[in-house]
C-alpha cells in the first residue's frame, strides 16, 4: 500500500490546537502574517513573472505591442487575488472550496453552451472585452476538492491510510470537470488534471492497485477516444507528428521544428534578450503563449532558459515541503496538488517546445501570456502562502520551519 504524504501526521481536526496563541485563535495582525510569509516561495514567483513580461515583451514587440500593458494588468490583477487568498482566514478557505468548485462547473457548462471556439477548441467566454478560459480555473478547482472531500472523510477517524470509498469519492469530484473539459475538446488540460489527479491520489495514500487501475484505465480510455473520434482530427495529426516529426513538417510538425530551430539558435548565452533571429521574424507561431520558453531558450540560452526552469523547480520544492510540514490535511493535499499540476504543466509546456512531448497547447505557469492562467496559478500560491502560514502559527509548525 502507498503511504504517501497523509501517513506522516494524524490528521487535524478543525479545531484550533492547543497552545495556538491568542493571536493565532482570533487571527493574527499584519506583522504576524509577514513572519510566516514563505518568503523564498514568494521570490521565485515574482522573479518568474518579471522574467516572463521580458520573454512576452520581446515575443509581441513587432505585431502585438498591444498586449504587454494587458500583461502587466493581469499580473497586477493576478497579484492581488494572491494576496486576497493568503491574507483570508484558513478556515474560510474551506467553506469557500466549494463554492470554487461548483463555480468552475458551471463555468465548464456555459463554454459548452455558448463558448467561443479558438485553435481548434471551444474553451473561451467572451464576456464583453475580456475573454475567461474556465478550464484554468478548473485545475485549482480539481485540487481543492478532492482535497477537501479527503478531509471531510477522514478527520476525527484517523486510520493511517485512504480507503476505497474515500478513492472513489475523490474519482467523482475529478471526474466531473474531466469530461466537460474532454467535450471541448482541450486535449492539453486534460493530459494535466490527469496527472494533478494521479499526484493527488499518491499523495494522500492511495494504495497501489488503484494507482495501477488509474494508469490502465487512461489508457484505455485515450484509445476510445481515438476510436470514437473524440478527438479533433488536428490533435490527433499532433501526436502523429510527434511520433515523426518529419510526417508534416509544413503542418502539424512545423511548430515543433520551428521551435527547435529556435532554442537551437540560442547556443550557452544565447543571442541576446529581444534580438533572437526566429523570434523577430515571427517563425515560431503562438510564441507569446504556448512556445514562449523558445524566447528563453534562443535569447537567453541555456544558461538564461536553464534559470528559468530552476525558478520554477524552487516553486515546487516550496510547495512540496509546504505540504510535509503542515499537519492539516486538506493543506496537505492541496499542497501536494498544487506541485503535481504546475510542475506537470510546466513539463508539458517545455516538453513541446523541445519535441519531448507531443503539441497540446498548454501555457506556461506564470510566464505565458494570459489571464486565466496567470489568475488560477497566483490564486494557487495564494493558497500555498496561507497554508504555510498557518503552520507556522503553530508552536511545532514554528519548530519545524525554523
Amino acid at each position: 500500500m502507498s503511504q504517501g504524504l497523509l501517513s506522516r501526521r494524524p490528521a487535524a481536526t478543525g479545531r484550533a490546537p492547543m497552545g495556538w496563541s491568542r493571536s493565532a485563535r482570533h487571527g493574527p495582525g499584519l506583522r504576524d502574517r509577514l513572519a510566516r510569509v514563505d518568503w523564498i516561495l514568494l521570490a521565485a514567483v515574482l522573479a518568474i513573472v518579471c522574467l516572463g513580461t521580458l520573454l512576452v515583451a520581446s515575443a509581441t514587440r513587432d505585431s502585438l505591442s498591444g498586449l504587454v500593458p494587458r500583461h502587466l494588468v493581469n499580473i497586477g490583477i493576478g497579484l492581488g487575488l494572491m494576496i486576497t487568498v493568503w491574507l483570508i482566514d484558513h478556515r474560510m478557505v474551506r467553506i469557500l472550496a466549494p463554492v470554487v468548485y461548483l463555480a468552475s462547473v458551471v463555468g465548464l457548462v456555459l463554454v459548452l453552451v455558448m463558448g467561443s471556439t479558438v485553435n481548434g477548441s471551444k474553451s473561451w467566454i467572451d464576456l464583453g472585452g475580456f475573454s475567461a478560459q474556465p478550464s484554468e480555473f478548473a485545475k485549482l478547482a480539481v485540487v481543492i476538492g478532492m482535497a477537501l472531500v479527503l478531509a471531510e472523510r477522514t478527520e476525527g477517524r484517523w486510520r493511517g491510510r485512504v480507503g476505497s470509498g474515500d478513492v472513489f469519492a475523490m474519482l467523482l469530484v475529478a471526474a466531473l470537470p474531466v469530461v466537460l473539459i474532454v467535450l471541448q475538446p482541450d486535449l492539453g488540460t486534460t493530459l494535466v488534471l490527469g496527472a494533478t489527479v494521479f499526484g493527488v491520489l499518491a499523495a494522500a495514500g492511495t494504495p497501489r492497485r488503484w494507482l495501477g487501475a488509474l494508469v490502465v484505465g487512461a489508457v484505455a480510455a485515450a484509445v476510445l477516444a481515438v476510436a470514437l473520434g473524440v478527438l479533433e482530427d488536428y490533435q490527433v495529426d499532433r501526436f502523429l507528428a510527434f511520433t515523426d516529426p518529419d510526417l508534416d513538417p509544413r503542418g502539424a510538425g512545423y511548430n515543433v521544428q520551428q521551435a527547435r530551430i529556435a532554442i537551437g539558435n540560442g547556443g550557452l548565452f544565447g543571442q541576446g534578450l529581444f534580438d533572437g533571429s526566429q523570434t523577430r521574424a515571427g517563425f515560431v507561431p503562438e510564441q507569446h503563449t504556448d512556445f514562449v520558453f523558445t524566447v528563453a531558450g534562443e535569447e537567453l540560452g541555456l544558461l538564461g532558459a536553464g534559470l528559468l526552469i530552476a525558478l520554477l523547480g524552487v516553486v515546487l520544492w516550496r510547495a512540496l515541503r509546504i505540504a510535509v510540514r503542515t499537519d492539516d490535511i486538506f493543506g496537505r493535499v492541496a499542497a501536494a496538488g498544487i506541485a503535481c499540476w504546475i510542475g506537470f504543466q510546466a513539463f508539458q509546456n517545455i516538453g513541446m517546445c523541445l519535441g519531448i512531448m507531443p503539441v497540446t497547447g498548454v501555457p506556461l505557469p506564470l510566464v505565458s501570456y494570459g489571464g486565466s492562467s496567470m489568475f488560477a496559478v497566483l490564486l494557487a500560491i495564494g493558497l500555498l502562502q496561507n497554508i504555510h502560514g498557518r503552520t507556522a502559527a503553530t508552536p511545532a509548525g514554528r519548530l519545524a520551519l525554523s
